[in-house]
């Protein structure tokens, strides 16, 4: 059994609580999500390398930020105002011996994408991976129930701001460097329960696999990775107690996944262990697609 199966086995490990605001924060959780574990040691994959990636303060962004930095990449991280789990990771990452700046805003604001872009280029002199990992979402229980303002919320936050920070970094990359998208298992299942969400994520299922065709040719990789239910600050900060309390149970492996299940996915493909993979999406859900 592995370390996380250990810590969840049976139950899904999860005291319900509630955040006020989204993204949540990650010193409010019980638990703490899981971000990296001892048996992840880096082996140079992506020594040299420089990601950005996008919400990486906490959750998916953050385990995955730690993991390239364990194989030696230097970090940049888009994140709107948590300041503090900013800090803390940004801490973590430069124990690995590599650079990490911190990008505070709003990823609505196109202007602000391509300034963070701009950025990255000033302060580490180029761009070779873009992780395009920020997301909301709010639980409804009807379609009817979804305002004009949160959906385009919700597109502006998950599917826009992809848009343009794909924009902003093209210009930037050169042949087996990568572009990756989270996306989600819900456009492949369906979620009545967060529609706008999950199809905002479809969205980028659609677009990457489209970018991939047009990338191809520059040897430019398009690929992502498509979690299933991940321990994050969003789910406090966006889920009732009563659906924490089932969280993750009903996949075949009985258990929530931690932000820690998705790292080597995303080293994968920003490595050049994906050097024949475009236009693909990793399933990472405790074998929730198989099961719905």
């Amino acid at each position: 059994m592995s370390e996380l199966d250990k810590q969840t086995f049976l139950s899904n490990g999860i005291t319900p609580q509630t955040q006020s605001k989204q993204p949540g924060v990650e010193k409010e959780m019980d638990p703490t999500p899981i971000y990296e574990l001892e048996s992840h040691v880096g082996s140079g994959k992506l020594k040299g390398k420089v990601a950005l990636i996008t919400g990486g303060d906490s959750g998916i962004g953050k385990a995955v930020a730690i993991g390239y930095a364990k194989e030696g990449a230097d970090i940049a991280i888009s994140y709107l105002d948590e300041h503090e789990d900013a800090e803390q990771t940004k801490k973590r990452i430069e124990e690995e011996g590599v650079k990490c700046t911190l990008h505070p805003g709003d990823v609505v604001d196109e202007d602000f994408c391509f300034s963070v872009v701009e950025d990255v280029i000033k302060e580490h002199g180029k761009l070779n991976i873009l992780v395009n990992n920020a997301a909301r979402q709010e639980v409804k229980n009807s379609v009817t129930e979804i305002s004009a303002e949160q959906l385009k919320h919700t597109f502006d936050v998950n599917f826009f701001s992809m848009v343009y920070f794909t924009k902003a970094a093209i210009p930037h990359l050169t042949g087996g460097d990568s572009l990756i998208y989270t996306a989600s298992i819900n456009p492949y299942t369906g979620n009545k329960a967060l529609i706008d969400y999950t199809s905002t994520k479809g969205a980028i299922v659609a677009f990457a696999r489209s970018v991939a065709q047009e990338l191809a040719e520059k040897a430019i990789r398009v690929n992502g990775v498509a979690p299933g239910p991940i321990w994050t600050p969003l789910i406090p900060a966006t889920m009732t107690t009563e659906l924490q309390e089932s969280f993750g149970v009903s996949t075949p492996l009985g258990r929530p996944g931690q932000p820690a299940d998705l790292v080597e996915p995303y080293i994968l493909l920003a490595s050049e262990g994906s050097a024949y993979m475009t236009g693909q999406f990793i399933h990472v859900n405790g074998g929730g697609y198989m099961s719905s």
